[in-house]
C-alpha cells in the first residue's frame, strides 16, 4: 500500500539553538556542528548541495563533498569543464546546503565562488587515491556519452598512460572555495518551531540574526 507523503513528518526534540551559547565567529560554530556530525557517525557527514545558476538565473543543484572549511571558506574540487563550472563562469555566486538528519541539523551558506590556486590544486589532487586520480582524466563531466563502455575504456587507457610515471593534475580539474557572505544554522524542534540563527556579513564583521521558523 502506498504511503501518502503529505503525512510523513517527524517531530524534532534532540536540541536547541540560542544565541548566548554560540561563538561570534559562523565559522568556530560549522566546525564545530561538522565534528559532531563526524563523531555521531552521520552517514557522508561532508556530504553538502552546491547550487549554482546560470547569468539568466536558471538554476541547478547536485550533491558534493565538502573538502576544507576554514577563515578562506569552503572549499571543494571538480571538473572546471562540467555543467556546475560553466555556471559558475556565467555566475560566481553559489549556495550550499549540510543536512545532519541525525543531529537534526542544517546549515545553509550563500557566498561568491572563486578558484583556489593551482598549487593547493595539486597538493589535494595527489591526496586523492590511484583510481580517483585516474577518474579525473577519464570523465569528461557532464558531457553526453555513448554508453558505460566508453567511460571504461577512457579509464583503461589513461592507467596505461601512466602506468609507468607521474599521475600529475589535468589543467581542466581544480579546486573553489565559496567565500560566505550569509550563513545559517537551523536546529530542529518540536512543533516546527525551530531554531534558526543566521550570521551575515556586514563591513564591520559578522551580524548574529535569529529568523523565524
Amino acid at each position: 500500500m502506498k504511503k501518502d507523503i503529505a503525512n510523513i513528518r517527524q517531530e524534532y526534540r534532540l536540541a536547541s539553538l540560542l544565541e548566548t551559547e554560540v561563538d561570534t565567529n559562523p565559522m568556530v560554530v560549522f566546525n564545530g556542528w561538522l565534528q559532531e556530525a563526524i563523531k555521531a557517525d552521520v552517514p557522508e557527514p561532508t556530504a553538502m548541495t552546491v547550487a549554482t545558476s546560470t547569468f539568466e538565473g536558471k538554476p541547478s543543484a547536485r550533491m558534493m563533498l565538502l573538502k576544507g572549511a576554514d577563515e578562506n571558506g569552503f572549499s571543494f574540487f571538480t571538473n572546471y569543464e562540467s555543467r556546475k563550472a560553466r555556471q559558475l563562469a556565467q555566475n560566481p555566486f553559489a549556495a550550499l546546503v549540510f543536512f545532519w538528519p541525525l543531529l537534526e541539523r542544517q546549515v545553509r551558506i550563500e557566498g561568491k565562488i572563486s578558484k583556489v590556486s593551482a598549487k593547493e590544486s595539486d597538493r589535494y589532487f595527489k591526496s586523492r587515491p590511484v583510481g580517483s586520480r585516474i577518474g579525473a582524466w577519464a570523465s569528461p563531466q557532464s558531457q553526453v556519452i555513448p554508453n558505460r563502455r566508453y567511460l571504461e575504456s577512457l579509464k583503461m587507457d589513461f592507467q596505461e598512460e601512466f602506468a609507468k610515471r607521474e599521475i600529475i593534475r589535468p589543467d581542466n580539474w581544480g579546486g573553489y572555495v565559496l567565500e560566505p557572505i550569509l550563513i545559517e544554522f537551523w536546529q530542529g524542534r518540536p512543533d516546527r518551531l525551530h531554531d534558526r540563527l543566521q550570521y551575515r556579513l556586514e563591513n564591520e564583521g559578522w551580524i548574529l540574526e535569529r529568523l523565524a521558523p
